[in-house]
C-alpha cells in the first residue's frame, strides 16, 4: 500500500498545500501501521519511509514546476509561429492580440501609469475635451484645441510606447487621440453660432500648418525595391500611405510607380504579376542588369510624363533624389515643384545609374511647346542615394513634413540602423555613441588620405564619395527594416527570378504589419485635419 500511494503522488498533478496535508495523513497512517512491531526496527522504517514519501511529493511538485515552464515556453513559441506564419494583416493581428493577452501585456495598455510619458497630463486633456464636447461648448473646444496640437504631447510619439505590446500602444494615448480627432470633426460639424465659418477656417489652416504632415521615404535598394512594394502594399492595403514620398535607385522605381497611377490603379500595380509580366525577357537573373533592361522596365512600370502631370493625375508627391556625376556640384530633389517639366522616366533612370556600374545621364524635359529637350544639358546625373538617400530636411522646406516613415533596404547601412525601440535602452546608448565613434574616425582618415593626395584626384574624388555615404543620416521616425535573410549584397544589381520577388514582397509586408498601428496612430490627427480642412474650403458651411 505504501509503494501504491508514493506511485500515486509520483503521477499527481495536485496544488502544492494539498500535497503538504496528504503526506500528513499518510505518515500518520504509517505510524499506526508499524507501532504493533518493534520499535528500533520498524521506527527506521517509518522515518525511511516518510522520507522517501515527502522527497516522491517535492520532485512531483518540482515536476509539476518544470512542465508548466515548458508548457510555457512552449505556448509561447507557438505564438511567435503563429505571427510569423500569418498570411495577411488580420491574421496576423489575431495572433499578435493573442500574444499580447498571454504575455499580458494586454494588462500594461489598459493601465496609464509609465515612466515613458506624461499621462496625468494627457489624462487631463482628454477629461477636459470629453466634458467640454458634453456641454457643447465649441467655444472652449477652440480654445483647448488651440493650446496645442502636437504628435508628441507629453511625450506619447515616443517609439518605447510601441516597443511592448504588439497590438499598439496605451489605451490611454489611444483614447486621447481619439478624442481629438472627434473634437475636430465635431468643431468643423458643429452649427452652434459660437464660432464662425471664418474662425473655424482659420483655425483648421493654422492646425494643419503646425502639426506638420507625415512623408514615406524609400533608399536606394537595386533588386530590394521589391521589399518596398511589399511596404506599399500593407499601407495603401490599411489607408495609412501618405501623400509625399521620396526615394532613390530602387526606391525611386517604386515612388515614381506609385505617384504616377491613381488609387483605383494601385492594386493591380502592388501585385507581383504586375512586375513579373513587365521586365524584359532578356533580363538576366545571374548577372548585373544591362542599362538597356533597365531602361525598358523603367519604360514599362512608369508612365511618360512629367512630374507635374503626374502630382495632378494622383495629389501626390513624388521626390527623386540626383547626385551630381561631377565633383563641386550639389544633389537634387526633383519633384513637382522643383523641377515640374522633367520627365519622371528619366528622373528615375538617372536615380538609378550607380557610379562605375551604369552610365551618367542627361534629364529631359518638356518645354513650353511640349517638346521634349535636355534639361541642364551640361549637366549629368547619378544615383541619388550616394548623397541625399533619405532627403528630409529638404522634404520639411517643401511640404512642412515633420514625421518620417523610412523604408531602409540599403545593405551597408543596416548594420548600423535598429528600428528605434532601443534608442534609450543602455544597449542602445552604446550602440549609438560606438556609431558616432566610427563614423567620426572615418572622416578623420578620408581627409588625411585627401592631404596625402593634393596632385592626384583620383583618391580625392573617391574619398569625397564615401564621406557623402557615411555622413547621412538614414533613419527616421518609424523605421521599416528587411531580415537579413532575405538580402544577398552579391545580386543586388541583378533582376530578381519569381521566387525571390515573391519572398522580397512578402517579406515587406511582413515587416510592416507590426509598425501598422504605430503608423495609425502618429498619423491619425494630420490626416483628419487634412480631409477636415478639404471639405472645409470645399464647402465651408459644412
Amino acid at each position: 500500500m505504501i509503494v501504491s500511494l508514493v506511485q500515486a503522488f509520483d503521477r499527481a498533478t495536485i496544488p502544492p498545500l494539498r500535497l503538504c496535508k496528504m503526506a500528513f495523513i499518510v505518515s500518520k497512517y504509517i505510524s499506526v501501521v508499524v507501532a504493533q512491531a518493534s520499535r528500533d526496527q520498524l521506527g527506521r522504517a517509518n522515518r525511511a519511509m516518510r522520507s522517501l514519501l515527502v522527497l516522491r511529493i517535492l520532485t512531483s511538485y518540482s515536476s509539476q514546476k518544470s512542465g508548466k515552464r515548458s508548457m510555457a515556453v512552449v505556448t509561447k513559441l507557438q505564438l511567435k509561429r503563429s505571427l510569423n506564419s500569418a498570411g495577411s494583416y488580420q491574421e496576423w493581428l489575431d495572433a499578435a492580440k493573442a500574444y499580447d493577452k498571454y504575455t499580458k501585456q494586454d494588462l500594461w495598455r489598459r493601465k496609464d501609469h509609465s515612466s515613458q510619458y506624461d499621462y496625468v497630463s494627457i489624462r487631463t486633456r482628454l477629461d477636459r475635451l470629453r466634458s467640454l464636447k458634453s456641454r457643447h461648448d465649441t467655444r472652449g473646444m477652440l480654445f483647448t484645441l488651440n493650446e496645442g496640437i502636437h504628435g508628441n504631447m507629453g511625450g506619447m510619439g515616443r517609439a518605447g510606447l510601441y516597443g511592448r505590446a504588439k497590438t499598439g500602444t496605451k489605451h490611454l494615448v489611444e483614447d486621447y487621440i481619439d478624442e481629438i480627432v472627434h473634437s475636430l470633426r465635431y468643431l468643423a460639424e458643429e452649427d452652434s453660432g459660437d464660432v464662425s465659418a471664418d474662425e473655424k477656417l482659420d483655425f483648421f489652416r493654422r492646425a494643419n500648418h503646425c502639426f506638420g504632415h507625415s512623408a514615406f521615404m524609400m533608399s536606394g535598394s537595386g533588386s530590394l525595391l521589391f521589399f518596398h512594394v511589399g511596404v506599399v502594399k500593407a499601407l495603401a492595403e490599411s489607408e495609412l500611405l501618405p501623400s509625399v514620398m521620396s526615394g532613390s535607385s530602387g526606391g525611386a522605381i517604386v515612388g515614381s510607380i506609385v505617384c504616377s497611377h491613381t488609387n483605383e490603379e494601385l492594386p493591380e500595380l502592388l501585385d507581383p504579376e504586375y512586375f513579373l509580366d513587365r521586365i524584359p525577357t532578356t533580363a538576366s537573373t545571374s548577372g548585373v542588369a544591362h542599362v538597356s533592361e533597365l531602361e525598358e522596365s523603367i519604360a514599362n512600370f512608369i508612365p511618360d510624363i512629367t512630374f507635374e502631370q503626374a502630382f495632378a493625375r494622383t495629389g501626390r508627391a513624388m521626390n527623386v533624389s540626383v547626385a551630381p556625376a561631377e565633383t563641386h556640384q550639389t544633389s537634387r530633389l526633383l519633384n513637382a515643384t522643383t523641377s515640374p517639366s522633367v520627365m519622371i522616366r528619366s528622373a528615375v533612370m538617372a536615380s538609378s545609374a550607380v557610379p562605375g556600374i551604369f552610365p551618367p545621364v542627361t534629364l529631359q524635359a518638356l518645354d513650353s511647346h511640349g517638346e521634349r529637350k535636355s534639361y541642364l544639358p551640361s549637366r549629368k546625373w547619378v544615383d541619388g542615394s550616394v548623397s541625399d538617400d533619405m532627403p528630409a530636411k529638404r522634404l520639411a522646406r517643401l511640404y512642412g513634413v515633420n514625421h518620417y516613415i523610412v523604408s531602409q533596404t540599403n545593405p551597408h547601412v543596416l548594420p548600423f540602423v535598429s528600428d528605434g525601440h532601443r534608442k534609450r535602452t543602455a544597449i542602445g546608448l552604446i550602440e549609438n555613441a560606438a556609431r558616432r565613434s566610427a563614423r567620426e574616425w572615418f572622416n578623420a582618415m578620408t581627409l588625411i588620405l585627401d592631404r596625402a593626395d593634393k596632385r592626384n584626384g583620383t583618391v580625392t574624388q573617391a574619398t569625397s564619395l564615401m564621406r557623402s555615404i557615411i555622413n547621412q543620416d538614414y533613419v527616421g521616425d518609424i523605421n521599416i527594416l528587411p531580415d537579413y535573410k532575405v538580402i544577398n549584397p552579391l545580386k543586388l544589381l541583378t533582376f530578381p527570378g519569381e521566387k525571390q520577388m515573391y519572398k522580397l514582397i512578402s517579406a515587406g509586408e511582413r515587416c510592416t504589419w507590426p509598425k501598422l498601428e504605430m503608423i495609425r496612430q502618429q498619423t491619425r490627427i494630420s490626416r483628419t485635419l487634412r480631409e477636415v480642412l478639404q471639405k472645409f474650403e470645399d464647402n465651408p458651411v459644412v
